[in-house]
């Protein structure tokens, strides 16, 4: 194998551990705030949707999960009724009602993970800012070697 090719392996490797440690705060997170791993799936894809300057439609959100359009109509409901969604009008398309994190959902979010925040910083801290930005560029091309691949899967 090639150093470059040993370096794709390590990155791969380091992706699914992260994903394995993520998979595990997730369902502390669910498990704690009596939620479904579903319902969490459910609001890392409205957050990172949002955070992508394209917020989800129920039917979107569907669609990533997925579910049945009944088990969607369910998960939304019940995530509006404890306050970690609400619907909003689209503000380019007023017909269009997307799916924004509720101000509750977001102070449980917060609190639960600005504990997580502090140890990513104190992780990051020695580590030089071009470092952080060729990790930046790493990831994002990660995350579109990804939407390819989901893509090419139909």
């Amino acid at each position: 194998m090639t150093e470059r090719a040993d370096l794709e392996g390590l990155i791969a490797t380091d992706v699914r551990a992260l994903s394995a440690e993520s998979e595990q705060i997730g369902r502390s997170f669910a498990a704690s705030h009596d939620l479904t791993m579903n319902d969490f799936r459910a609001l890392v894809h409205v957050m990172v949707a949002d955070d992508g300057g394209a917020p989800l439609t129920a039917g979107e959100l569907r669609k990533r999960m997925g579910v049945s359009a009944s088990a969607i109509t369910y998960l939304v409901e019940r995530m509006i009724a404890s306050g970690h969604l609400r619907r909003e009008s689209d503000p380019r398309d007023r017909r269009k009602v997307i799916l924004r994190y509720d101000e509750h959902g977001m102070a449980v979010a917060r609190g639960f993970f600005t504990p997580l925040a502090q140890h990513t910083h104190t992780a990051l801290a020695e580590l030089p800012d071009e470092d952080l930005a060729a990790a930046h560029r790493v990831f994002a091309a990660l995350a579109d070697a990804m939407r390819a691949f989901q893509v090419s899967l139909g």
